[in-house]
């Protein structure tokens, strides 16, 4: 991790015998406490934090309800049911962990967002970038196990068709695509063989993610926090030790959206899901539009923006293959960011053309979550398409062209003064009087 010099004074006796040994203690307090952190993070920084709480409180939950889960498919509705109902505390634990999955990516999404405006993908900040795409990835992958879990309507029915979407490889290499599909299924149709595969994943992956988290966090503290500014700690004053500054300020942030959180834990609990989940699944009834969980309505509006003819552009048999290509290089095209993007200044503060870009991808994103939860016909298709357009063209187009011809407005020469105003080259103690304020 970075080599910043650690206060750290063991007082016992033992605790001088152990740090000469195992000196964890000298690595927490030196990465968690001694840290220098930008002194001018503003609150969408307390969502790594956040994030960590929330993905310790999925791992916390699902292990309890794991030990009343029945993955089963003549078993695993009525086990819901059971926890909801007869568990201890059971419908406090279950809600607690399914609204956390939404929580969870809303935090995800504050906190990518916040990297893309920021600059926080720029050298020296790749592959922590990188490694932030892959939580991404991983997260996506346990939430969709997590929802056919319930075993309702709409988790059957979104098996069914979102690993049927593989069997459009066969249009690459016949067969290929079938095969893979009934891998998944563990036979030739969704069934209580696929819940149990499910169920096994969804619970190993959390794991997965929580080391791919210490890697995210092990490189973040080898390279430092980007900051609103986008410059580097150049002199001892942009800086201040991570406690008790930054996490003050993290307490905060969290205590706030912990409000949000238990408003909807105890208030709406089932107003982020869709109610043909709390009818038990039925392979012969097939509800009349079927969308997955909120958080992966951009990624399925542009599924099904390729139909059979593209903003005119003819498809055919390979309209259902682009999209199953278009879908996964969505979330892909992400980690490329840092090679897409041609400018020298980070922040988006400091980019007036790149800014505006910048919104317009947000508002697209949130129309593609809409759109995504609307049938696949008439004007809904074809504004899929339009906005499906502008993703990429953010990413293959914008990122690198306003890169080249944007003129950046004037950096302060430094973190100080961007917080503090005048020369940057403050005396010590006046630098420094702020900071114990």
């Amino acid at each position: 991790m970075s080599g910043h010099n650690s206060t750290y004074e063991p007082t016992s006796r033992w605790g001088k015998w152990f740090d000469e040994r195992l000196p964890i203690g000298r690595m927490m307090h030196g990465q968690f406490v001694d840290f220098p952190t930008p002194r001018n993070l503003n609150y969408l920084w307390t969502f790594g934090g956040i994030l960590t709480f929330c993905l310790v409180a999925q791992i916390v939950t699902g292990v309890i309800l794991a030990m009343h889960y029945q993955p089963s498919a003549t078993g695993a509705f009525d086990s819901i049911e059971h926890i909801r109902r007869d568990v201890n505390y059971g419908w406090m634990i279950r809600n607690f962990h399914a609204v956390g999955a939404s929580m969870f990516f809303f935090a995800v999404f504050i906190h990518i967002f916040r990297g893309l405006y920021y600059g926080s993908y720029k050298a020296p900040r790749e592959v922590l970038w990188v490694l932030g795409v892959v939580i991404m990835l991983l997260m996506m992958a346990t939430g969709f196990m997590g929802y056919t879990l319930p075993w309702g309507q709409m988790s059957f029915w979104g098996v069914t068709v979102i690993t049927n979407l593989f069997s459009a490889l066969d249009t690459i290499i016949p067969g290929l695509g079938t095969a893979i599909v009934e891998w998944l299924w563990g036979g030739f149709s969704v069934s209580g063989v696929t819940l149990n595969r499910f169920f096994s994943l969804h619970y190993l992956l959390p794991f997965v993610l929580t080391g791919v988290v210490g890697l995210h966090l092990w490189a973040l503290h080898v390279v430092g926090q980007n900051n609103p500014t986008g410059i580097d700690l150049k002199q001892p004053s942009d800086s201040v030790p991570m406690h008790p500054y930054a996490t003050s300020k993290d307490a905060v942030g969290l205590f706030a959206f912990l409000i949000i959180f238990a408003w909807f834990v105890f208030f709406v609990p089932d107003y982020l899901g869709h109610a043909d989940n709390y009818v038990e699944a039925n392979p012969l009834v097939t509800p009349p539009h079927i969308v997955p969980e909120w958080y992966f309505l951009p990624f399925y509006a542009i599924l099904r923006a390729f139909t059979s003819s593209f903003l005119g552009i003819p498809l055919g048999q390979f309209a259902k293959l682009m999209g199953v290509i278009a879908m996964f290089a969505a979330v892909l095209i992400i980690a490329f960011a840092p090679w897409l993007d041609t400018s020298r200044v980070r922040s988006a503060k400091y980019r007036p053309i790149f800014k505006w870009f910048f919104w317009l991808f947000l508002f697209t994103c949130v129309a593609l979550g809409y759109l995504g939860s609307k049938p696949a016909e008439g004007v809904y298709v074809t504004w899929a398409q339009i906005f499906t357009v502008y993703y990429f063209l953010f990413f293959l187009v914008i990122m690198p062209v306003v890169g080249l011809i944007e003129t950046p407005r004037k950096l302060p020469r430094s973190i100080t003064e961007s917080v503090l105003g005048g020369s940057s080259t403050l005396p010590e103690g006046a630098a420094a009087a702020p900071e114990k304020r």
